[in-house]
């Protein structure tokens, strides 16, 4: 069966040593196989900590990137810096054991601006030219940098698989999340059957961003899909508490999605388990 997984956003942000000591038995304990890890700011909890925690739990772990505002890499000024800070994801995925850091590598989530068909083209080309550096030290630590995109109202530079698939240099794998894939793509399961072997992540919620299955996704079909397109790694379940300020904003998350964010957590775990 696939492996099924949490972010510790449900609960927490940011996340803490203290946080993960206690979420990580808790959510070992209702049966999840996987723990998302985000690293919104280097520093924020240890690795190494982290990584026998989640062996003393049986947990696998997956990193996921932030982009707040600062962290570009098209048309700004703080490109080194940001790829200082991807390169420290994938030293940390490499510490815990995660195979990927997913996340919108690109520019910060928010960040709009209206562009023609050549000034497309042009972010794309240096946004190819930028990732370079990441991907190598991503390939030397045995990590896969995958590119997630985000709806409209979050980005206006990669929205949809074609758009990643043209943005990215070959090597970026893809990170795709349902609640994006419902905005923007006509046919999420054709989605999935076009990124194919690029996908490296998936994220999964209902199309409130609340629990998945309580909703009108297609479920079966985009299960199926990824079946078709060989993925074989996780679906972790990605939402949001409304009480953290910063990640609440970014995300719009402006009411409670489930009655309590355990509710949300082990719901979502036996729809899960049903596909």
């Amino acid at each position: 069966m696939r492996k099924l997984g949490v972010n510790t956003w449900v609960w927490v942000s940011p996340l803490t040593d203290d946080d993960l000591a206690r979420l990580a038995p808790q959510i070992a304990g209702w049966g999840f196989d996987v723990i998302e890890l985000p690293v919104e700011q280097p520093g924020d909890w240890d690795p190494v900590r982290a990584r026998d925690l989640l062996d003393e739990h049986g947990l696998a772990a997956s990193v996921v990137l932030v982009m707040p505002p600062g962290r570009e890499l098209v048309a700004a000024d703080t490109v080194a810096e940001t790829q200082d800070y991807l390169r420290h994801c994938v030293d940390v995925a490499a510490t815990v054991g995660s195979p990927v850091i997913g996340g919108p590598a690109y520019t910060s989530v928010g960040r709009t601006w209206r562009m023609s068909a050549q000034e497309r083209l042009r972010a794309y080309a240096e946004l190819r030219e930028n990732l370079k550096p990441v991907l190598a030290h991503a390939a030397e630590h045995g990590v896969r940098l995958a590119v997630e995109p985000l709806n409209r109202y979050e980005t206006s530079l990669i929205n949809t698989v074609e758009q990643a698939l043209e943005a990215l240099p070959e090597e970026a794998g893809l990170t795709l999340d349902t609640y994006h894939l419902n905005i923007e793509e006509k046919d999420p399961a054709a989605a999935v059957r076009l990124a194919a072997d690029r996908i490296a992540h998936v994220q999964v919620c209902g199309t409130d961003r609340g629990a998945p299955g309580q909703d009108r996704f297609a479920w079966p079909d985009f299960t199926a899909a990824l079946d078709a397109a060989g993925y074989r790694g996780p679906l972790v379940i990605e939402s949001f508490t409304a009480h953290n300020q910063t990640i609440a904003t970014a995300a719009s998350i402006w009411r409670p999605l489930a009655p309590s964010q355990d509710a949300l957590a082990v719901e979502g775990l036996a729809f899960l388990r049903t596909l």
